[in-house]
C-alpha cells in the first residue's frame, strides 16, 4: 500500500464518503475543498434501502437513523383534482423485502454524520479553502496544481467536485452540463406552520402539468421539507439562488388548494436549475478517476444522487482491495462496475420527470398504468433498492 495519500477534491457527500471508506480500509486521504469551510447547501435527501448498505460499510448507520425519518409510505396525488394515483407501502414488511429500509433526512444531517465520522477516523486529513486547478500524474503518483501554485502529491486522485467539476474537463472534456429546463424551489418549514390535514409522516408528490411539488418531514418530524419544480426556460449556474415568488406562483396557478395552502407558507425560496449529462465513458484515466456527480450527474427524480455517489464511494475502495493495491488496475474496475448501474438510473429519473408532468391524455394513461401499483412496485424496484453489487464487494 502506498504511503502517499489518495488526494479527494471535493467535500461534500461523495467526498467525504470516498476519504471515510478508504480511510477505513487502511489509505491515508488527503481531501481538499475550496469552501471557506465545510458545509451542505440544500434541504431533505430521500435514502433508498441501497444505500443503507453503504451506511452499515461506513459505520455511521446509527448516525443516520438519530435524526432521519422513515415515511410509512410513497403517494403520488394529482396537483389539479386531487385524487391519490399510486400509494406505495415503506413500513416493516417493505424494510424486510429489501433488508434495509427507505428514509429522509436533512442534507446537513446527512452531511455532518460522514463529516464527524471522517474527523473521529485517523489518516484523514481535511483542508478548506483549496482550489484544485489541474493534475498531472506519472507511473508512481498524481500532482495536483491548486490555487496560488500550491502542490499536492498523492497516489491516485477522485474528483468529487460535482455537477460542475473542474476535474472532469481535464479527464473526460465533454464540456458543461445539459440543462433540462426543469427549476426546483426549494424551502423548509417548521412544521406547526404546516396545515394540520397536511402533516403526514408520508412523502407525498402533487403531479401535474409540466409541475410537481413534493413534501415531506424531515429531523424526527420537526420540519417539513417542500420541493417545487416546474418547467422553465430561466437559467442560472449553480444551485443556491434566491427564487423569484411571483414565477413560482404563475406556474403553480390552477393548482389544488392543498398545494397552494403548502406554497403560501413561504416567504423565501431557494431554487437551482436542474441538469444532468448523458451516459458517459471515460470517468477513469491511469490515477485519477470521478466519482457522483462529477461521473454521473442525474435529475432528481429519482432521489438517489446522494445514494449513487455513497455506492461509488465503496465499490471504489472495494476495487482497491480486489487488485491489491493496483492503483489504475483497481479504478478502471470501478469504473466498469459503476457505469451501467449508475447509467441506467440517470436515464430512469429523466423518464420519471416526464411521468410526474404528464398533461392531458398522458397524464389519463399515466394514473391507469399506476393505479393500485402498491405492494406491486416493489418488485419493479428490485434492481435499484435490492442492489448495488459488483465484485470483491465485502
Amino acid at each position: 500500500m502506498s504511503a502517499d495519500p489518495f488526494l479527494i477534491v471535493g467535500g461534500g457527500i461523495g467526498g467525504l464518503g470516498a476519504a471515510l471508506a478508504l480511510a477505513r480500509d487502511g489509505h491515508p486521504v488527503h481531501l481538499v475543498e475550496r469552501a471557506a469551510r465545510f458545509h451542505e447547501v440544500g434541504a431533505g435527501i430521500q435514502l433508498g434501502p441501497n444505500v443503507f448498505r453503504m451506511f452499515n460499510r461506513l459505520g455511521i448507520r446509527d448516525a443516520i437513523l438519530a435524526t432521519a425519518v422513515r415515511p410509512a409510505a410513497l403517494v403520488m396525488r394529482c396537483a389539479i383534482r386531487c385524487h391519490e394515483v399510486v400509494r406505495v407501502p415503506l413500513g416493516d414488511d417493505f424494510a424486510a423485502h429489501f433488508g434495509n429500509p427507505y428514509a429522509v433526512i436533512h442534507r446537513a444531517d446527512l452531511h455532518a454524520a460522514l463529516l464527524d465520522a471522517c474527523r473521529a477516523q485517523p489518516g484523514i486529513t481535511l483542508e478548506t479553502q483549496r482550489s484544485a486547478t489541474s493534475f498531472a500524474q506519472d507511473a508512481t503518483g498524481v500532482t495536483l496544481e491548486l490555487g496560488g501554485r500550491q502542490r499536492l502529491r498523492g497516489a491516485a486522485l477522485i474528483g468529487a467536485d460535482g455537477l460542475w467539476s473542474t476535474l472532469r474537463a481535464q479527464i473526460i472534456g465533454d464540456g458543461k452540463p445539459q440543462v433540462s429546463g426543469h427549476i426546483a424551489y426549494r424551502a423548509v418549514l417548521p412544521m406547526e406552520a404546516v396545515p394540520a390535514e397536511l402533516r403526514r409522516k408520508e412523502v407525498i408528490l402533487w403531479a401535474g402539468p409540466r409541475l410537481h411539488l413534493v413534501h415531506y418531514p424531515l429531523r424526527r418530524g420537526e420540519l417539513m421539507n417542500l420541493v417545487a419544480v416546474f418547467h422553465s426556460d430561466h437559467y442560472a449556474e449553480g444551485w443556491d439562488q434566491q427564487g423569484d415568488t411571483a414565477l413560482l406562483w404563475r406556474h403553480f396557478e390552477g393548482t389544488r388548494p392543498e398545494v397552494r395552502a403548502m406554497l403560501e407558507r413561504i416567504e423565501t425560496w431557494r431554487y437551482w436549475v436542474l441538469c444532468d449529462r448523458e451516459p458517459a465513458r471515460g470517468w477513469t484515466r491511469g490515477r485519477a478517476t470521478l466519482l457522483g456527480d462529477a461521473a454521473h450527474p442525474m435529475l432528481q427524480y429519482l432521489a438517489q444522487g446522494a445514494n449513487m455517489a455513497l455506492e461509488d464511494a465503496v465499490c471504489l475502495t472495494d476495487q482497491l482491495a480486489l487488485h491489491g493495491g493496483d492503483i489504475p488496475r483497481a479504478l478502471a474496475a470501478y469504473e466498469e462496475a459503476r457505469i451501467l448501474r449508475t447509467a441506467r438510473v440517470q436515464l430512469t429519473a429523466r423518464f420519471y420527470g416526464e411521468v410526474y408532468h404528464a398533461a392531458g391524455v398522458k397524464a389519463e394513461l399515466r394514473d391507469q398504468m399506476l393505479a393500485g401499483g402498491g405492494k406491486g412496485t416493489w418488485e419493479g424496484m428490485r434492481w435499484l433498492y435490492g442492489g448495488p453489487d459488483w465484485p470483491g464487494m465485502r
